[in-house]
């Protein structure tokens, strides 16, 4: 199967040199980087091509990196049910750069590409609806970004005087957010088997 990846990982970038930046296989898989701007080309090539036909968008995500100067990973994984491989692509692109979009392509990147978007804040140009997709109307931030703080800005709250969901910052008493034990069982009342820091 290995040899059968290499193959497809050559002839990938001997098909499209001007775009594929590295080619990889790893765990018994062919991963594939390209410079962001190539993203269209690529994917119709690996469509289109004879010798790839991934026919088949699994999914957009982003991955977050917040000490890199392209902070962000797009990554697609793709299925040939054809050649009975899969391939994954990665492009990397700053906060501010927009990727592509491939509606055009694979439908179903439409709401991929979304929650690329509403959980991370990459942006794709030419998206023909680039809104929230799971957070609420008026959210601030982006949940997934290694940067958003844990409980997030705001909590929601039914308030029964004013018959209606309001949106509060959050707020949190200072003992819960102090974790100084060593582990997570130094505080607790009990002794669990084993556990020799919580003699003492």
């Amino acid at each position: 199967m290995s040899e059968a990846l290499k193959t497809l990982g050559e002839h990938i970038a001997a098909s499209q040199e001007t775009a594929v930046t590295n080619w990889s296989i790893a765990h018994g898989e062919l991963t594939v980087e390209i410079h962001d701007d190539r993203i269209e080309d690529v994917i119709r090539f690996l469509r289109d091509d004879p010798t790839c036909r991934f026919t088949t968008l699994i999914d957009i995500c982003g991955v977050d990196y917040p000490q890199r100067a392209e902070r962000f990973e797009v990554v697609y994984h793709m299925l040939s049910m054809q050649q009975n491989q899969r391939i994954r692509v990665k492009l990397y692109v700053d906060e501010e750069t927009p990727v592509a979009s491939i509606c055009d392509l694979f439908p179903v990147a439409n709401w991929f590409e979304r929650e690329a978007f509403d959980m991370y804040g990459i942006t794709f140009s030419n998206h023909p609806d680039l809104r929230r997709l799971l957070t609420d109307y008026g959210f601030e931030g982006y949940p997934l970004r290694k940067d958003f703080p844990l409980t997030g800005y705001v909590e929601v709250r039914w308030d029964e005087e004013e018959k209606r969901v309001v949106y509060e910052p959050v707020e949190l008493v200072q003992e819960y957010r102090d974790f100084d034990f060593m582990s997570p069982w130094e505080g607790a009342k009990y002794v669990l088997p084993g556990d020799e820091k919580a003699e003492g």
